[in-house]
């Protein structure tokens, strides 16, 4: 099939158009953390005068500030934290919805599905990790489920975009690949099942390990909280981060656990074998005992808490291993995809 170039750069101007969105939206969650510290320090200048003398009540029917008693006062307005805040929500859904229409569109311009290299593959992991939070911040931030207050909840959100930015700039840089067919050996229906599950996977591991790592952070501050105020007084509580940690992976590991199963298929039908120790099976199921170890230390007494994060932690790490090294520097049966 030919390659439509017109889609393709299309694709290609509305990644490099998410990318900006995101950098801005990732700039916003961090001035909202910036001014929210500020916000916190000047509340506390105004309350020290509260334990001075109260003065003489003024005589019912006065004021005392030149105000005129009955007036109805102007509703005080929103703080640049809650204004900053907002505008990253409302900025990292338009950068969602730019990155979506990249990955569409490349898949018009190659009339396949748009994981079909690296730079493909990256980009669908990136979307998949920014959905899931916002999956996460919409739903923690129902009042009947809140578990942080808004501000506190959103304030994950810059350290979700962080990552998730750096994998799109390389993405869209080292590993960038030019619309094209796909190759005779990922002709198959299992690219859909196997790499999108992956991809979902992938995500959403992301998202649980930023957590696991906002949530160690948090806690040292918990632990010494007269230290310094610094990042962690600003972060949801060290529960709130532990619990989305704990639900993401809970949610995804047998998404996790179907992707290695069906990739096995795909090789008993490809290769002849179901399991042949190739760099990038071996790694997937070094990860899934890592997470299914995190799984089993958050659901310990003695492990609950630092011990299960760390674990946690160390799962992203091989993830990451995973994505870059195993696929680019270590020469397996899985490169042949220009991963």
């Amino acid at each position: 099939m030919q390659v439509n170039q017109t889609l393709s750069t299309l694709s290609d101007m509305a990644f490099a158009t998410s990318v900006v969105v995101y950098v801005l939206a990732m700039m916003l969650y961090f001035a909202e953390f910036a001014s929210a510290r500020a916000r916190h320090s000047e509340q506390e200048r105004v309350a020290e005068p509260a334990a001075a003398p109260a003065a003489s009540p003024p005589v019912s029917g006065t004021a005392t500030d030149g105000s005129v008693v009955g007036r109805l006062e102007p509703e005080p307005r929103k703080p640049w934290s809650e204004r900053f805040g907002g505008m990253a929500v409302a900025v990292t859904v338009l950068a969602v919805l730019v990155h979506a229409f990249s990955l569409v569109t490349r898949g018009f311009a190659v009339g396949r599905v748009p994981w079909g290299n690296m730079y493909e593959f990256g980009s669908a992991i990136c979307l998949a990790a920014v959905v899931s939070w916002l999956v996460v911040l919409y739903r923690q931030s129902r009042p009947q489920r809140s578990t942080a207050p808004a501000s506190k909840l959103r304030g994950l959100g810059g350290f979700v975009l962080l990552p998730t930015t750096l994998l799109l700039f390389l993405s869209g840089t080292a590993l960038y690949a030019q619309a094209s067919p796909l190759q005779p050996a990922l002709q198959s229906y299992w690219l859909w099942i196997h790499v999108s599950a992956a991809i979902v996977s992938t995500g959403v591991f992301m998202l649980a390990g930023v957590a696991s790592i906002m949530f160690l952070v948090r806690l040292r501050y918990e632990n010494n909280p007269l230290k310094a105020e610094g990042i962690g007084s600003r972060l949801p509580t060290s529960q709130a981060l532990d619990r989305i940690a704990y639900r993401a992976t809970v949610l995804i590991m047998p998404v996790w656990t179907f992707a290695i199963t069906a990739g096995a298929i795909w090789a008993e039908a490809a290769w002849g074998r179901f399991w042949g120790w190739d760099p990038k099976e071996t790694c997937s199921f070094i990860a899934w005992i890592v997470y299914a170890a995190y799984l089993h230390a958050r659901a310990t007494s003695g492990w609950r808490g630092t011990r299960a994060a760390w674990i946690n932690v160390f799962g992203l790490a091989v993830m990451i291993f995973n994505l870059f090294f195993i696929n680019i520097v270590i020469s397996g049966l899985h490169s042949y995809a220009g991963l």
